[in-house]
């Protein structure tokens, strides 16, 4: 073999030896975009985002709840009532008022007590005969008893409203404790100082009463005693005296 023979093999091997890795280099480099790259910072901030949408969408849910629970509260508050007792207590005060209404004689008027008062309270007229006098003590006698017994009417009325307050005050107080809202507690409230009210005025219906029995028998009690005077002047009063006559006793 020759020089130039082995030179010549030299030369090819070496270019086979520098050309080997210009051959298999394409196959060992893979493209970029191949390979998937972890980025733990990268990976701890989209956590870190994650975790504060999931806190906001939270807060919002929250918001939302606490939104409608205040619609409850304010439809629970503007409900109404259910139970009204304002026609039991109108009734109530009306029968008072028709026993009232319904006064002998002598009405509750200003008007009506000044006449009564000028006519038969008044004093007693030294013209008037013993007749006369006789039937305005019986009027004034009539005037008290009738008082009297319009006080004992009132008396038992408001005495018959008594049960009617009491099952009225059970049922609001029963109201009052189940009540949903504010509204409902203060209506059940007002109608309790309502019912109070309407006992208030039977209080007054009856003490208006006993002091009108007691303000006639009073003043028949004055016109009696103008009434007794007058009588006594009449009876003392200078006459003709006494003139002696003729008795019969028995029948022959």
């Amino acid at each position: 073999m020759t020089i130039r023979k082995i030179r010549s093999r030299g030369l090819l091997l070496v270019a086979a030896i520098l050309a080997v890795p210009a051959s298999i280099s394409p196959l060992a480099t893979a493209p970029a975009h191949a390979f998937i790259v972890f980025d733990p910072s990268n990976y701890s901030q989209n956590v870190l985002t994650a975790a504060r949408s999931l806190q906001q969408i939270t807060n919002q849910i929250t918001s939302l709840q606490n939104q409608a629970q205040m619609l409850i509260n304010q439809a629970r508050n503007l409900a109404s009532l259910p139970l009204s007792s304002l026609q039991q207590l109108q009734q109530s005060v009306q029968r008072t008022q028709q026993l009232l209404g319904e006064a002998q004689n002598i009405a509750y008027d200003v008007h009506r007590v000044d006449q009564a008062f000028q006519q038969q309270y008044g004093s007693t007229s030294l013209s008037a005969s013993d007749q006369q006098l006789v039937a305005d003590a019986r009027s004034r006698w009539q005037n008290t008893v009738g008082g009297l017994q319009d006080a004992m009417r009132v008396q038992a009325g408001v005495v018959g409203n008594i049960e009617t307050g009491r099952a009225q005050m059970s049922a609001l107080v029963g109201a009052s404790q189940s009540a949903t809202g504010a509204l409902q507690a203060t209506q059940a409230g007002n109608q309790l100082l309502a019912l109070q009210g309407q006992q208030l005025a039977d209080l007054t219906a009856v003490v208006a009463a006993n002091g009108r029995a007691q303000a006639l028998t009073e003043a028949e009690r004055a016109a009696a005693a103008d009434q007794g005077r007058e009588q006594r002047r009449r009876f003392l009063a200078p006459g003709s005296g006494y003139q002696v006559g003729n008795a019969q006793m028995f029948n022959r």
